[in-house]
């Protein structure tokens, strides 16, 4: 559905933003108007990673007038793959400073804002509150459900998108014209059910597709032309290469905005997303060990037999020495539980920790109690005991 224009227009073009943005000004449905909302459009982007890097390029190349970004992590070598807003000499900085040079580099008319901290329900109203325009470029279900209420609350449109492996979905949440995230996924999946990009990997080249996609779909909301994805969610598989899209129906019944809200102000998004299961969580709360206890057990010649619960290609990467591969959909099914042997003291882990404490619950309540864990994982090892290894 055609939507009117998000924006009003700024007062002019200076004569350098005419020669910047001439191939915009002659397309009709833009124009010189069109142009003078981008200018005097204010749109966060939350998150500066993978999507947030080509958003953030777009946007800034397209002319927004003033962007925020919300980042609080710092750019690690294994961003490079796909955050392309970052470079080799950015590695271990701040990855919103590092984004901000990249944009003045880019387009210096634009003004960006940053805010160094982590979005929670304390600051997300505040933040959002100067903005015209939310772009979620996060990957976890606690903030999109903050976004997502924030927005709803605020009466501010947010343009969403989502990444995994080779799939990747996009859409545009607006409660004053059409549903919103909670209409389309009223309850998250439950901890540890989908693997993060960390986890499961993530096509570079994918960041790219919904993250312009994302941009093209905040200029149509900024500008009023098109139809954005109000009401509809865009699905992408990049291995056949095809697009499909998918209605969504504002659910009258729906907690944040339907006819009765239940939420008129944000939650704990951690708690109600969970990080992992309650299950996982008892079992690990008396049976995690250090990376550096393990390396103590291993020289000490304890008897223990140490699994390891990630997949076989992450194996393949770095694996601590002496690890048995037993990957954690084999715990689910039950099937590991006959690879255990009875007369040594079971130790899991896997990249961090989340994964391995799901397997733990399921250990322990086949009678292995005195099962442990390792807090950390792979990552825990490599920072604790051997630098040398690489991390992903």
């Amino acid at each position: 559905m055609s939507l009117p224009p998000l924006v009003s227009p700024a007062d002019d073009l200076t004569v350098d933003e005419v020669r910047r943005y001439s191939r915009h000004l002659i397309i009709p449905d833009v124009g010189k108007t069109g142009q003078r909302r981008l200018k005097n459009a204010k749109v966060l982007v939350v998150g500066a990673g993978g999507l947030g890097s080509p958003a953030l390029l777009y946007l800034a190349a397209a002319g927004v007038g003033t962007l925020g970004i919300v980042d609080f992590d710092v750019v690690d070598e294994s961003n490079l793959q796909r955050q392309i807003i970052h470079g080799q000499s950015d590695v271990g900085r701040p990855k919103a400073v590092s984004a901000k040079e990249s944009i003045n580099e880019l387009n210096p008319l634009v003004n960006v804002v940053l805010h160094q901290e982590r979005l929670d329900s304390d600051n997300a109203m505040q933040i959002f509150a100067d903005y015209d325009l939310i772009v979620d470029g996060t990957d976890n279900f606690a903030t999109r459900y903050l976004v997502n209420d924030a927005c709803v609350l605020l009466g501010k449109p947010y343009v969403w998108g989502s990444i995994y492996r080779f799939d990747g979905q996009a859409s545009v949440f607006w409660a004053e014209h059409g549903p919103c995230y909670r209409c389309l996924y009223p309850e998250p999946p439950p901890p540890g059910m989908v693997p993060s990009c960390a986890e499961g990997g993530v096509l570079g080249v994918l960041c790219a597709t919904i993250g312009s996609i994302q941009v093209n779909e905040a200029i149509k909301v900024i500008t009023g032309i098109g139809e954005p994805m109000v009401g509809r969610l865009m699905v992408y598989d990049a291995l056949e290469m095809s697009f499909r899209s998918v209605k969504v129906r504002k659910d009258p019944e729906c907690p944040v905005c339907g006819k009765n809200p239940t939420i008129t102000e944000l939650i704990d998004y951690e708690e109600f997303c969970g990080v992992v299961s309650e299950d996982a969580a008892q079992a690990a709360a008396g049976s995690t060990i250090s990376a550096r206890e393990l390396k103590a057990m291993l020289d000490d010649g304890d008897n223990i037999f140490l699994v390891d619960v990630r997949e076989p290609n992450e194996y393949e990467i770095v694996s601590i020495p002496g690890a048995t591969l037993i990957p954690k959909g084999e715990f689910l099914s039950g099937a590991a539980l006959e690879r255990l042997p009875q007369d040594k003291r079971i130790v899991l882990h896997c990249k961090s920790g989340m994964r391995s404490a799901e397997c733990l619950a399921v250990v322990q309540n086949a009678g292995f109690s005195d099962a442990v864990h390792v807090g950390g994982g792979v990552l825990a090892w490599i920072s604790q005991v051997d630098p040398s290894l690489p991390g992903y």
